[in-house]
């Protein structure tokens, strides 16, 4: 069985897939290839898979950037009806962040700076789901004016604000953990309903004046629409079963990531949801990519 990896090596849904693929391997006593096949905002790891055929033996790992895409593209040359959800086991929420020299403490205090003074924040790239959760946040629902900064992924973005390039970085939650609970960067927000362990430090965004707002980055395992029922639903199984495995717990967790059990039709329900939410953020700002 081979997983294709949408994204680059070394990132969040790579480190997913890998820690995943090898469980499932010593499970199934086959092998499980990892191919990554990043660019096009995922879109290309995403077609490689559609046309691989549907035997049930191509599947692909990606983000919620599939969700955001199916909205954002205009012509990214296929749909997600093209593809069948299988699992979406783990999620991390969004976070908003400075640099120490930054005097905001909170959200309330940056958006209070904003209000007087152009807000600067940087992310891994228009049309990720972090810069359209900030961006929503900044100004639709605090109404501030924001300059973005861009970088071609997250860990240019990452260093970026470590180095005091910006002051203000929105980005998933996985890479910054260390940062974060070290003092090198101060966590002014986290999208998620509570604190969260990992990063007990950083409020959340109700607690910044901004309740019933929240936003993460999920990685999900995708068949092409058509593929083998039975194939599928083994595959679900299998993956919520490893999820119980306490190495994999130890390893997922200390990316930041919360572990979903659900079942083949609550996965597509799920994703579905995921497509709407997100394509609603995506036309109230105006986003659109004609590629």
């Amino acid at each position: 069985m081979t997983f294709v990896v949408a994204t680059a090596p070394g990132g969040y849904a790579d480190a997913v897939g890998r820690i995943i693929a090898d469980k499932l391997g010593a499970r199934f006593h086959q092998n499980f290839i990892v191919e990554n096949r990043g660019g096009g905002g995922g879109n290309i790891g995403a077609r490689s898979v559609i046309s691989a055929g549907h035997d049930g033996y191509t599947v692909l790992v990606t983000t919620t950037q599939l969700a955001i895409n199916e909205t954002l593209y205009k012509n990214k040359g296929f749909s997600t009806n093209d593809l069948t959800a299988i699992s979406i086991p783990v999620s991390a929420p969004e976070v908003i962040m400075a640099h120490p020299s930054n005097p905001a403490k909170n959200l309330s205090d940056l958006v209070r700076a904003a209000k007087t003074t152009p807000l600067v924040f940087g992310s891994a790239g228009v049309g990720t789901g972090s810069y359209i959760e900030a961006q929503y946040l900044f100004k639709v629902l605090a109404k501030v004016e924001t300059t973005h900064v861009p970088f071609p992924g997250g860990a240019p973005a990452l260093n970026a604000i470590l180095g005091n390039q910006i002051p203000t970085l929105a980005l998933t939650v996985s890479p910054a953990i260390a940062s974060i609970n070290s003092g090198a960067l101060r966590g002014l927000g986290i999208a998620a309903p509570e604190r969260k362990s990992f990063v007990p430090s950083v409020p959340t965004f109700a607690e910044g004046g901004f309740p019933n707002y929240y936003a993460s980055s999920w990685v999900g395992f995708f068949m092409p629409a058509g593929a083998p029922k039975d194939a599928a639903e083994k595959l679900n199984a299998a993956i919520s079963d490893v999820l119980n495995d306490e190495g994999v717990k130890r390893r997922l967790t200390a990316l930041g990531a919360e572990l979903i059990h659900s079942p083949l039709p609550k996965t597509n329900e799920y994703f579905q949801s995921e497509i709407k939410r997100w394509g609603g953020m995506v036309r109230t700002l105006g986003l659109s990519v004609n590629n």
